[in-house]
């Protein structure tokens, strides 16, 4: 597995990069910021990023949320000290396929790894719960508000997601909308699937309808 590592903590780095390579995993490079990670990532084309929260310039969240938007097939696992719930509801909404504490035995870590290359989303032991819980009091205010649950994603939609959106919803193929946004139509597939999965629907037809009627499309 191609892994970036983005950590501002060298020592930490080091360490790291030599237990992912004594596991059989390739380390393509090490980014001491947000920014330099975004960049990296696009040069390297790594399949994992072991991403931190707290960095210079720019943090592993809204580092997060830039990768995801440019680059969706790249899987980012915060990897981070903070244990701060405003942080893992925060990297979930940002597009994290994981959350671990730094504090995760090495056999740990490997099997998350195999775990997100499976699709799955790791997390550490006792956050699970907390963003399960989180999830069950967002239900529970959408339908005391008379909301339907699909109600509640709208603004976690990325800007990608609603270009694909507004595109798709105007009419054009998969195809044609990738052109148009200088990105793969696999790519935009991709989109459409997070987005069927996130808002619990079945077909593209279906997502334009809830997009129109949360005013996200116009209906000309």
């Amino acid at each position: 597995m191609r892994i970036l590592l983005a950590d501002d903590h060298a020592l930490f780095c080091q360490g790291l990069q030599a237990l992912l390579q004594a596991g059989g995993h390739q380390v393509v490079g090490a980014a001491r910021d947000g920014l330099e990670a975004l960049r990296l990532a696009r040069n390297l084309h790594p399949e994992v990023i072991l991403m931190d929260v707290r960095m210079p310039l720019c943090d592993g969240l809204q580092a997060t949320r830039l990768i995801q938007a440019e680059m969706p097939e790249v899987k980012i696992v915060i990897l981070t000290t903070s244990t701060d719930e405003d942080d893992l509801f925060e990297a979930v909404r940002s597009g994290a396929s994981g959350y671990l504490l730094k504090s995760v035995e090495p056999q740990q870590l490997f099997d998350a790894l195999e775990g997100v290359a499976a699709g799955e989303a790791p997390l550490s032991p006792g956050l699970s719960a907390r963003l399960l819980s989180e999830f069950s009091q967002m239900s529970a205010r959408a339908q005391k508000a008379g909301q339907a649950p699909q109600d509640t994603a709208v603004d976690t939609l990325s800007v990608r997601e609603r270009q694909v959106l507004e595109l798709v919803g105007s009419g054009l193929t998969y195809k044609e909308a990738g052109a148009q946004l200088f990105i793969s139509e696999r790519t935009v597939k991709y989109h459409m699937s997070q987005m069927l999965r996130r808002l619990h629907l079945h077909n593209r037809e279906q997502v334009v309808t809830w997009a129109l009627r949360s005013g996200l499309l116009n209906r000309s």
